[in-house]
């Protein structure tokens, strides 16, 4: 069983940067993908960027690209998603989220999740 936990979330000001962290535990193999999603109150779970963990593929939202970037230390079992130039609609719970063969940015394809961290960004 897959156990996936975040940690690095906060409270930061718009302009600002932020990385979170996702650290893979229990994997008799690693995830083929690992990705990180949002959820704001009221609305759904979006897709923010994605990694193919063997080759280092990635994608992104529209919304983030050229201010996120998602990266991996596979000889950790972890991924990061670095956040910079953060604005005040970045603010969300953010989950660390892991699969054998999802759509990459497809909340309802992944079956393993972490416990969210939040991201909170003052304007």
């Amino acid at each position: 069983q897959v156990q996936l936990v975040e940690s690095g979330g906060g409270s930061v000001q718009a302009g600002g940067s932020l990385r979170l962290s996702c650290a893979a535990s229990g994997v008799t193999r690693s995830p083929k993908f690992m990705a990180w999603f949002r959820q704001a109150p009221g609305k759904e779970r979006e897709g923010v960027a994605a990694i193919l963990t063997a080759g280092g593929r990635t994608w992104y939202a529209d919304s983030v690209k050229g201010r996120f970037t998602i990266s991996q230390d596979n000889a950790k079992n972890t991924v990061y998603l670095q956040m910079n130039s953060l604005k005040p609609e970045d603010t969300a719970m953010y989950y660390c989220a892991a699969d054998q063969t999802p759509y990459p940015l497809v909340a309802t394809t992944y079956n393993y999740w972490g416990q969210g961290t939040q991201v909170t960004v003052s304007s």
